[in-house]
Order: structure tokens, then C-alpha cells, then sequence
């Protein structure tokens, strides 16, 4: 971002329970005005939604997997795209009523992907609509590559090596699993039956079936692991470029009812297993092989205290188990994306953005720097990567290249999504830089439409709490939708926030209700002492609605509360959310203390509380358990409720629902 830099005074005036009357400072701020997609919940449905993009062998296009809108507009399925690297215009490659997604490329040039295609019938007389590995090749319609009975999650190709993960019923001899499946299914019995946690997971009980890694080559098909139980749900992994190793990570409940993930390595020949690293209160994300499949980057974190966020470093571990922090005193947490030579590209969260960064040996250099970027690849002897902004839905980019079309640090490729600069108009955005109690800042990015103001405002707060608000496009909560409408909206990376240090996100851990709300009132404070700004609302989704909830009870300063999957009662919530252990810890041992149930006889701010039936995450007790205590003393609220969704809304449908109910009920309170 660029712009002019100046200074405003600000006088705080927060009603809050810590009073800072009388105090004057000055909050800098950045200004940009740009051309900024003004765009309704109608067109932000419509979108085609870039998902991934994979490297073609010779270095000259991109595929991609593009969802849109299908059934007449009740869902999304995914289309395979043919991205030129030269700039030139997309074309699709697939197209139909199923779901092509997850493109690799084998050597050979064909184009590898899962789709729940039909073999040889309709989509409605298919045996079942699970994905299996098709291939495309250059000429010719696609093949079927995998038959797995309980279809395949995922997939990685290395020479004439396949390996893919696949669900297994246990005591269920492969020719049988389709079999049994079905009977399953249609006559039962339908009861789980577990001896230890987790018992489910976001938006579904863990089945029976269990996820196994399965090697299909030229001696024919093996699995890797045939005792596999939990060890591999939702983990990361990687095979070597030479399909001699695979690397996952391996998760496991410790005795502190706080799951763990250690690096394992398999050796595709044999099953062979050896660990690496640590084995105790570590946790393993993004391992990526180099060239020479001898050594592993890992992203690592490792739980040196009770009572702290663990600390994350980029760890390099050869298959001996010696192993080189990398970066050590860098004060961010680099994600490994991919080897280039000697060197680990990794993505970094950086003060409200997501860079491409390449960490050598002895120094760090940086391949952007604005907007947020995702899916790094390597085409040819150059990158590509999905880019988004805050205006800006996602698109491939290269990166690395100077270009006055694609900002800073990257050059735009073709956009097949629909996305249409031409019918925006401007948009103010502004970086505030809003002093702290402690002398420290909170970063606002500030979203205006156009005009003069003052605007009705929405302080967005972010969920996580680990996370951030970036220069990033969202699919789910997008400001531009609430410009549209007129209002403008502020998002805090308060503490929590990633990107700004260790110390600034550590400081939310076991202090949910305390620093994190002090900044976040300071950022209103700034807010209300402008003249564009009119009555601000408070919102949130996930900690940004328990933050909202804290908010509720705490401070009648805001003219309307939005509270999203929200965490409430933290008493009762501990016991029913997927992953108690780690957020007992994250909240602290002292559930009470920062509870926002505690002050609901203090709530008067007129309160639209929303949550999924199917969320497992924040169980939808949490929102129940508000709104009848909101009812109970006279409280202006409402319920939305969506029987048919987790914890994000994801539907088209019900997203246009979302926003409609939110901009009406903030119309209402804010006007």
C-alpha cells in the first residue's frame, strides 16, 4: 500500500471498564484510494472461485480448479483451466455437473486430477459420487486411474508413482469395502463406538473408516498402512520427488488431552516407519522434500510451556534425523511452500499480508510485498501463485516480477473467474496505526466507500484467535459486500493477530477478555473521533464472536452487536467442542474468569446472533445459550439459525441469507 502519511489527534472517550478519559494521541495513518470491486452478495456468489493451481512439466501454463455456481445455484462444483504463463487468455479444460479438482501433472504430461465422475452412467445412477484420480491427457477424453472403494482424498504423483490417501473400513478385506460400505449405509448399524478423544471433527463424527496411505505402481497396488487408525486425519504430507519416502505428519492425543503431530517418514517400497524430530508436545505442519528427497522443511511448533503459545520455526530435518533450525531469530513464522535449490520458499504473514519469501541458509529475501499469497509453485525456472486482495478477488500471478499491471513483486495472469474490474469505483482504504495501553499499536486496515461520510461503521473482529485480518480477498466475509450497502468497516489485528511477532500474537493466550479487548476499544476510540464515521456496529465469527460476546456485556458503546459461531458459556462450551484440551489451554484454566456468560445481566446492545446446526467446532448450544438469556432480559435479539451448515456458512443460498439478514438488521440499528 502506498499513500500519503499524516497524524490525527484523538481524544479517548471509551465507556469501557478500564477509563482512559482525557487522554490525547496521535493515530497515523496511511491512505490509499484504489479501484475496489463495489460488488453485491448476487455477484459475490457468481464468482468463479480460484481453488489451486498446479506447474505444468514444460513451464508454460498453469492448471487450475475453478469452482462455479451449478444447479441453478445451489452449489459449487469444480472446472479444470488451462492458465497460459505468457499472459494469454484461459481455457477450460473440463467441464460438467462433478467436482475436477486437485490438478498434478504425471511426467508424461498428462494431466492428473480427482473427479466423482461417473464410469459409464449417469451421475444419478452412479454407484456413488466418491472421487477417485482421473487422468487427462493432452489429446483424448479422461480415464479413470484409481478404483478405491471409499474414494481418495488425496493424491501425489512421482515418476511412475502414485500414491493416494484413501479411507479403510478396519477388518474389511479390500475386495470387500465397497461391499460393506454400502450395507453400511443402507441397514446399519449406524452407532460409533470410541475409546478416546477426538470423537469429532468441524462438522462430522469420525467414522469407523480411517484414512491409509496406498501405493499404486508398476508391482501393483499396496497399502502402506494397514493398521492405520487416527494416525493420519487431517495431516499434511508429501512424497519425494524420486516416490522412494513419503513425509506426514503423525497425530496422536498426549496425556495431557492435547494433540501432537510428530514427522513420520514411510518408505514407499516396504512401509518401512521411522520418526524424526521430537516425539512429545510438537506439532508438524507443510513438510516439503527438496530435490534430492534427502532432506524435509517442516513449519514446527513445540510446546515449551503450559501456559504459552508454542513458539513456530522453519525446521530442516535429512531422513538421518539431523536437523537445522533455519531463521531462528527471524520473528515470523514461515510456512514452507517448496525447495529451490538450497534454498525453502516459504508464505509469511506480514503485517496484514501474506508474502512469498525465500529463506536461505544465511538470509532472508522477500519475492512480494502487498496483497496475500497462497499455493506457491514453481513454472520453469520462475513462481506462480494465487494472489487476492482486499479489492481484488483471487488470480494466478507470477512472482517475483516487477510489473506496473500487477503491483509490486508479481505480473497478473489471464482471470477466469468473472471478477470485472470495469464496473468499480473508488475506494478509500486506510492503515491506521492505533496506540496500545502498553505502548505498542494496533494495525486497522479501514475500508470507505465513496463519499464524504460519516458512514455507518462495522468493526469486524477476527476469529482464531491466532490469525489476522490481511490485504486479502474473502469469500465468506467480505467488506466490499458491506460498502456496497454503505457502511464502512474497520478489521484490528488486535493481539492474537499473526504477522506482527511471536509476543503480539502470544499475548491472547490465557487472556481472552483482557488485552485483546483493550486494543479493540482503542481502535473505536480512533474510530469515533472521526468525522466520516457515524454509529459503529461491533461483529465477529468464531473468537470474533465470543469477542462480541465480551463486548455485550461489558460496553454499551456500540449501536448493534453481529455474533457469529460465538463462544459464550465457556464452562459448558469446553466439554463439547471437537478439541477440548487445546483450547482449555488457549483460554487458560480459568474458564470463568473470562466467560462472557458471567456478565449478561449488563447486556443492552441490540444483538443478531447467527450459527450453524452442524458445527462441532463452537457447538450450537453456545448461540442457544445467548439467545435465551438475551430473551430472557428483554434484550433486542435475534436468532439465525441454518440447520444445514457448520461453522462457516458455505451454500450459496445461505450466504445470500447471511448477508441480506446482517445488512438488514445493521441497517435497522445503524441508520
Amino acid at each position: 500500500m502506498s499513500g500519503e502519511r499524516s497524524s490525527a489527534e484523538v481524544s479517548f472517550r471509551s465507556p469501557s471498564p478500564s477509563s482512559r478519559e482525557g487522554r490525547r494521541v496521535a493515530v497515523a495513518t496511511t491512505t490509499t484510494t484504489t479501484a475496489a470491486a463495489m460488488l453485491n452478495v448476487d455477484t459475490l456468489v457468481s464468482l468463479g472461485r480460484l481453488a489451486e493451481i498446479a506447474p505444468s512439466p514444460c513451464g508454460t501454463w498453469l492448471a487450475a480448479a475453478i469452482a462455479r455456481l451449478e444447479d441453478e445455484g445451489s452449489r459449487y462444483v469444480h472446472d479444470l483451466w488451462k492458465i497460459p504463463a505468457d499472459g494469454s487468455p484461459a481455457t477450460k479444460l473440463t467441464s460438467g455437473p462433478w467436482n475436477d479438482r486437485a490438478p498434478r501433472f504425471r511426467p508424461d504430461g498428462a494431466l492428473l486430477f480427482l473427479s466423482n465422475r461417473p464410469i459409464g452412467k449417469s451421475p444419478e445412477e452412479g454407484e456413488d459420487q466418491r472421487a477417485q484420480v482421473w487422468a487427462l491427457p493432452s489429446l483424448g477424453e479422461p480415464t479413470r486411474v484409481t478404483d478405491e472403494p471409499l474414494g481418495v482424498s488425496e493424491f501425489r504423483i512421482a515418476g511412475d508413482v502414485l500414491v493416494v490417501k484413501t479411507d479403510v473400513w478396519p477388518g474389511v478385506v479390500h475386495d470387500k469395502q465397497r461391499e460393506h460400505a454400502k450395507e453400511r449405509g443402507k441397514r446399519g448399524p449406524s452407532g460409533l463406538r470410541y475409546t478416546s478423544m477426538t470423537v469429532r471433527f468441524w462438522d462430522h463424527w469420525i467414522p469407523s473408516a480411517a484414512p491409509h496411505f496406498v501405493v499404486i505402481d508398476a508391482q501393483g497396488r499396496r497399502d502402506l498402512t494397514p493398521s492405520a487408525d487416527r494416525e493420519y486425519r487431517e495431516t499434511d504430507w508429501d512424497l519425494s520427488p524420486d516416490g522412494r519416502w513419503i513425509a506426514t505428519a503423525r497425530a496422536f492425543l498426549e496425556d495431557d488431552q492435547i494433540h501432537a503431530d510428530t514427522l513420520r517418514v514411510i518408505e514407499v517400497a516396504t512401509g518401512h516407519v521411522r520418526e524424526l524430530g521430537p516425539q512429545a508436545r510438537v506439532s508438524v505442519h507443510a513438510p516439503r522434500f527438496d530435490a534430492s528427497s534427502s532432506r524435509i522443511a517442516i513449519s514446527r511448533e513445540l510446546r515449551v510451556s503450559d501456559d504459552a503459545l508454542p513458539r513456530r520455526n522453519l525446521v530442516v530435518i535429512d531422513l538421518d534425523g539431523n536437523e537445522h533450525v533455519r531463521a531462528a531469530d527471524y520473528d515470523r513464522w514461515p510456512v514452507p511452500a517448496l525447495w529451490d535449490g538450497d534454498d525453502v520458499i516459504c508464505t509469511v504473514d506480514e503485517a496484514g499480508r501474506t508474502d512469498v519469501v525465500r529463506i536461505g541458509a544465511n538470509e532472508i529475501a522477500s519475492l512480494t510485498n502487498a496483497r496475500t499469497h497462497a499455493n506457491v509453485v514453481k513454472l520453469g525456472d520462475r513462481f506462480a501463485a494465487i494472489r487476492s486482495g482486499a479489492t481484488e478477488a483471487p488470480r494466478a500471478v507470477l512472482v517475483g516480477v516487477a510489473d506496473v499491471l500487477g503491483g509490486a513483486g508479481s505480473k497478473e495472469l489471464a482471470d477466469p473467474s468473472g471478477f470485472d474490474p470495469s464496473v468499480t469505483r473508488g475506494v478509500r482504504i486506510e492503515e491506521l496505526q492505533v496506540p496500545t495501553a502498553d505502548g505498542k499499536s494496533v494495525h486497522t486496515l479501514v475500508l470507505f466507500p465513496e463519499g464524504e461520510g460519516p458512514f455507518p461503521t462495522l468493526l469486524w473482529i477476527h476469529g482464531g484467535p491466532i490469525s489476522h485480518f490481511g490485504d486479502v480477498w474473502h469469500w465468506r466475509w467480505n467488506p466490499l459486500v458491506m460498502l456496497e450497502a454503505g457502511f464502512a468497516v474497520a478489521l484490528p489485528n488486535a493481539r492474537g493477530s499473526t504477522g506482527y511477532g511471536h509476543d503480539w500474537a502470544a499475548e491472547v493466550w490465557a487472556d481472552w477478555g483482557g488485552r485483546c479487548f483493550d486494543d479493540l476499544m482503542r481502535v473505536t476510540d480512533a474510530l469515533e473521533a472521526r468525522k466520516d464515521v457515524g454509529k459503529i456496529a461491533a461483529m465477529g465469527g468464531s473468537f470474533g464472536g465470543y469477542m462480541t460476546a465480551w463486548i455485550g456485556g461489558n460496553t454499551e458503546r456500540f449501536a448493534a452487536l453481529v455474533d457469529h459461531a460465538g463462544l459464550y458459556d465457556l464452562r459448558a462450551f469446553k466439554g463439547v467442542t471437537d478439541f477440548p484440551g487445546f483450547f482449555a489451554a488457549m483460554i487458560g484454566g480459568d474458564l470463568e474468569r473470562w466467560s462472557p456468560h458471567r456478565f449478561v445481566d449488563r447486556w443492552k446492545t441490540p444483538t443478531l446472533v447467527i450459527h450453524g446446526d452442524k458445527d462441532y467446532r463452537v457447538p450450537v448450544g453456545e448461540a442457544l445459550s445467548l439467545f435465551e438469556a438475551l430473551q430472557t432480559r428483554g434484550v433486542p435479539s435475534e436468532l439465525l439459525l441454518f440447520p444445514d451448515e457448520n461453522h462457516w456458512i458455505l451454500k450459496p443460498r445461505n450466504v445470500r441469507q447471511w448477508y441480506e439478514a446482517v445488512l438488514e438488521f445493521l441497517g435497522r440499528h445503524l441508520r
